[in-house]
Parts: structure tokens; sequence; C-alpha cells
């Protein structure tokens, strides 16, 4: 599978969560997840909401290093550009996705009274159709000589490691100092025991809607994928991590399940 087919998935994975899992992260810094989260899904819901915070805190803190391109890979219904358009328009976002779910978001941001600003670039790319989504991009306005930060998440279980090693390929081919975030999972038997129940029961209703998981990487492996493609320097950012940063000291338990990890690669 090359790198085009990579994303060619998105439109049924990203675009697969229920509007219930709707999440606010306000500029203030604090976030909620406008459900009841005690229910048996509240980690999986933790989790939505963690790495869009984490993946945002990162694009900041690039953008004080200078870094003002940011990549959504899959963009689906994101809503930086809405939510935080102070840092956002200091920066050229480009929303990878399919034409036909483009064309409903800015319908929606247009009939919401948000427009579209102009350093908002939406990339429509036609995945079966075979269009290219570097090719897109570029053709969007993005400037390849310049650093990026580039976001992929919940993507990489449902793909293959030959797919995933081409996406990582192209992304390491980018400017000096661009950095890739990218979620991957753990293998079960990784899993603890306690959040087990819930990982399987996630595997399953991905796969009967016909997105099953197919691949899993221990940290190691997804490291030296990486390395291999071509990163300079690579790193991995745990749950655990996530859970010291966003869910310390709440009183009503709720925390992310071990399983999701982040892959942090710069070019």
């Amino acid at each position: 599978m090359g790198c085009d087919s990579v994303f060619a998935n998105l439109n049924r994975i990203i675009h697969g969560y229920p509007a219930s899992f709707t999440y606010s992260l306000p500029r203030s810094g604090t976030w909620q997840i406008p459900l009841d989260y005690k229910g048996s899904t509240s980690g999986f819901r933790a989790s939505i909401v963690a790495r869009a915070r984490f993946i945002e805190d990162l694009v900041t803190e690039q953008l004080g290093q200078g870094v003002t391109q940011y990549v959504i890979l899959g963009a689906g219904l994101d809503t930086f550009a809405q939510r935080r358009p102070k840092i956002a328009s200091q920066m050229r976002i480009f929303e990878v996705d399919q034409p036909d779910t483009q064309g409903w978001k800015k319908q929606r941001l247009s009939e919401l009274g948000f427009g579209i600003p102009e350093w908002l670039r939406f990339v429509p790319v036609d995945f079966e159709a075979g269009w290219s989504w570097w090719e897109q991009l570029k053709n969007s306005g993005f400037d390849a000589s310049r650093p990026a930060v580039v976001a992929s998440t919940g993507v990489t279980q449902y793909l293959t490691q030959d797919a995933i090693v081409a996406s990582l390929r192209q992304v390491a081919t980018l400017a000096p100092g661009s950095t890739l975030a990218m979620t991957f999972l753990l293998p079960f038997n990784f899993t603890e025991t306690k959040e087990r129940p819930e990982v399987e029961e996630a595997e399953k209703g991905a796969r009967s809607s016909g997105t099953p998981f197919i691949s899993f990487f221990t940290p190691p492996e997804m490291l030296a994928l990486a390395r291999e493609a071509g990163f300079r320097e690579v790193r991995h950012v745990s749950s655990a991590e996530l859970n010291q940063r966003y869910f310390t000291g709440r009183t009503d338990g709720l925390s992310l399940p071990n399983g999701e990890e982040f892959l942090i690669a710069t070019t």
C-alpha cells in the first residue's frame, strides 16, 4: 500500500466516531468532555481529548520556535482553527481530507458564522480516485522548504506496516525542523489487565464496522521504523506521561487507559 493509500482509510476511520465523542478544549487551558464519562467508554473518550490537547500544546510550542505550518491528516471536524484563533492566525493550517467531508464542514462553518480565514487551507484529496495528498498539499500553498508540524492520530492500527512505513518516509522528507506526531497502539498483551476488556471491545467494534485493527507496535519497534524512515530524532510519549500531564489531581477518577502511545519524530 502506497503513501496515498495510507490516508484513503481516513474517511471511514477518522469520521467513524459518533457525535457523542465531541470534545471541547477552551483557550483557558481547561477542558471538558460534555458527556457522562463514568461509563465504560470513559477512558477512550479521555484519550481522544488528551491526544488533541497534546498535539495542540506541541503546535503552540513549535510556533514559539518559528514553525508556522500545521498539517492535519484526516482533519475531519477538527476545530483548532476556530477554538484557538489567536494562535492559529499566526500559522498556515492545512486540513487534509475527503472533498465531500470538507464541503459539508465549510458549509457548517459558514452557517455558524465562522467563515474561512485566509490562513486556513482545506486540502481536498479524493483518495479513492488516486489523488496524491502530497501534491495537493503543495498545490494548496504548503511551502516544502519550511518546517511544519504534521499530526496523524487514531490511524496506524488500521493500516499495514508497509503503509505506515510509506507515510513515515514521506513525512521524513519535509524540511529540517519538521515534527510528526503520530499515535500507535501497543500489542494487547501490553495492556493492563483491568483495561483489557475495554480494548477488546473496541477491537471488536472496529472489526464489525469493516475497519479491523491490524497493526500494533511496541515503542522500540515504532521508534526503529521512524529512524529507518529517515527522521533525525525520535521519541516515545506514553499514555502514563499524558496521564501525569493532564489528569493529575482530578477527583473524578478520569484517566487514560494504557494502550495508545505517541511517536514524536523530527526531521
